[in-house]
């Protein structure tokens, strides 16, 4: 009998420990939230990772691609503009994703030459492929417009999109350079001292 009882309780707390997980992976996505589409990409190492996972802070994202040579290192320039505006506190809340237009020539070698000479932190920056089919899925989903030229160049939107801890978006800008727009840095302020929803 008294086995018969330890089962039943250890049951029970097995139980109750199985639904212990934490409840941001319990909580449905929000149905706007960029998220939704959890498209698989590679970053500048080489490590697959899930749009999706990203979820929990605020992320800062753009798209862009390796060879570009003028309006690309400004986008770069712009969000580090962003970076070095906030506090080291505001810092450690935000993530910086930037997704490459060009997967196939974006390789990871190709992430991480740029990575490393523009001197990224691993601990809030990420470079980012995926096949050319999600290209297009999150182009859209973030409002980024994109095409590409007979000459191997892209035209597209230089945009930075801010994303809520949700993946929601809830603020852009196409203001480029090492001052951020002021409007832009007040809205990833106010968004870093929202708690997630």
């Amino acid at each position: 009998m008294k086995r018969r009882m330890l089962f039943f309780i250890f049951a029970a707390l097995a139980s109750a420990c199985a639904g212990t997980a934490p409840a941001a992976d319990q909580r449905a996505i929000p149905g706007d939230s960029v998220y939704q589409f959890d498209a698989a990409l590679s970053d500048q190492s080489g490590t697959e990772f899930h749009l999706g996972e990203r979820r929990g802070r605020p992320l800062l994202v753009a798209m862009f691609y390796t060879s570009c040579r003028y309006v690309c290192p400004l986008i770069i320039d712009s969000v580090k503009g962003v970076e070095h505006a906030l506090s080291e506190t505001e810092r450690d809340h935000l993530g910086f994703l930037l997704i490459s237009l060009d997967p196939a020539r974006d390789d990871t070698a190709a992430l991480k030459s740029v990575f490393d000479k523009r001197r990224l932190d691993a601990a809030r920056w990420t470079l980012a492929r995926t096949s050319e089919s999600n290209v297009r899925t999150l182009a859209a989903l973030l409002g980024v417009r994109y095409r590409a030229l007979a000459d191997g160049e892209f035209n597209h939107t230089s945009a930075l999109v801010l994303l809520d801890s949700e993946g929601r978006r809830i603020a852009r800008s196409e203001a480029l350079g090492a001052t951020p727009d002021a409007e832009f840095l007040a809205s990833v302020r106010k968004a870093l001292e929202s708690p997630a929803k």
